[in-house]
């Protein structure tokens, strides 16, 4: 139902090509004021310009808020552009991209910001007992408050354009396409993982961290199809982006932040790397299952997505969906 409605609206095959151009365009554009801000500063100190090419460079030249806040930017930018393509592109309402239900269940969205947080607050935290020599208090009242204030006002943004964009807009653009939807799972799932190549974290661990993110794309689109919206999943990118970003950061992590610990770890990508995947996702899932009651997975994560047909009653002007 979730994919299926989309075929209530404008749905050509064009108009998600042009929509998906007009969001990746306006989230690149939403990145200029960040690159502004980078030369002015190296400009202003005597650098060279050209070394703003050097991520190194690029990540550390102002201070680590204004970085935070100015890399979040192109993500609201890109958010807003996914609000206007879908009303203005596929005349559809908002809501019918976030969920089936009439309405978004905000409950199910906070369930999921909140399992998420307390896993990683109970896992970061036995870590931390464990190996306390891995880890460096950097606590700053001032920088940590204002890194607060940054975060749950962006990172919001930012999790919800991921997710409104990969399990929203392209699962249910590819879906009406192929009519299945088992191909914009796979497909969506693919791509999220692979847009996290550009992350200094596969540089420093290798590509084998790919197992965890293109895992978490299946992970959160298969809690889409299941729960026939996005509300569980947008809680839960939230969640896992925001306290991640409050609690822990290390100097080889995309985001780099004036948070509660450090990890001063030589990282190693091992068993660690493909936990979440083969043990903490699938019991997540059935968590939410039990909570849920979802069942017929065959049928939501294999089945087809039929095309409503439409009849055309006599002495009526208006058409008439049938399902």
């Amino acid at each position: 139902m979730y994919i299926k409605q989309a075929f209530n609206f404008l749905h050509d095959w064009w108009r998600y090509l042009v929509g998906f151009l007009i969001i990746f365009i306006a989230s690149q554009l939403g990145s200029i004021p960040f690159l502004i801000a980078v030369m002015l500063k190296v400009m202003t100190e005597g650098g060279d310009i050209e070394s703003v090419q050097d991520p190194g460079v690029l990540m550390t030249v102002l201070d680590s808020n204004l970085t935070f806040f100015l890399m979040l930017l192109s993500f609201a930018v890109g958010l807003a552009a996914i609000v206007l393509v879908v009303k203005y592109l596929h005349k559809q309402p908002f809501v019918t991209l976030t969920t089936s239900r009439k309405k978004t269940d905000w409950g199910r969205v906070f369930f999921g910001f909140g399992l998420i947080t307390i896993t990683t607050l109970v896992v970061t935290l036995l870590d931390y007992n464990s190996n306390p020599e891995d880890y460096v208090l950097q606590f700053e009242l001032v920088p940590f408050l204002i890194l607060a204030l940054i975060a749950v006002v962006m990172i919001p943004l930012q999790t919800s354009f991921e997710e409104y964009l990969f399990r929203g807009y392209l699962m249910q653009g590819i879906g009406v396409i192929v009519k299945n939807k088992w191909i914009p799972l796979v497909v969506t799932s693919v791509i999220f993982g692979a847009l996290h190549l550009a992350n200094p974290e596969v540089d420093k661990l290798g590509n084998v961290i790919m197992i965890y993110y293109i895992g978490t794309g299946f992970f959160l689109g298969i809690m889409t199809l299941m729960d026939e919206g996005m509300e569980l999943a947008l809680g839960f990118h939230a969640g896992n982006n925001l306290i991640t970003a409050l609690l822990v950061t290390a100097d080889w992590t995309v985001f780099q932040t004036n948070s509660i610990f450090k990890d001063v770890s030589d990282p190693s990508a091992g068993f660690d790397v493909v936990a979440p995947v083969l043990i903490i996702y699938p019991i997540f899932l059935l968590l939410m299952a039990w909570r849920y009651k979802w069942t017929d997975w065959s049928g939501k994560l294999f089945g087809r997505v039929e095309e409503p047909i439409v009849v055309i009653e006599e002495n009526e002007t208006n058409s008439t969906f049938i399902d």
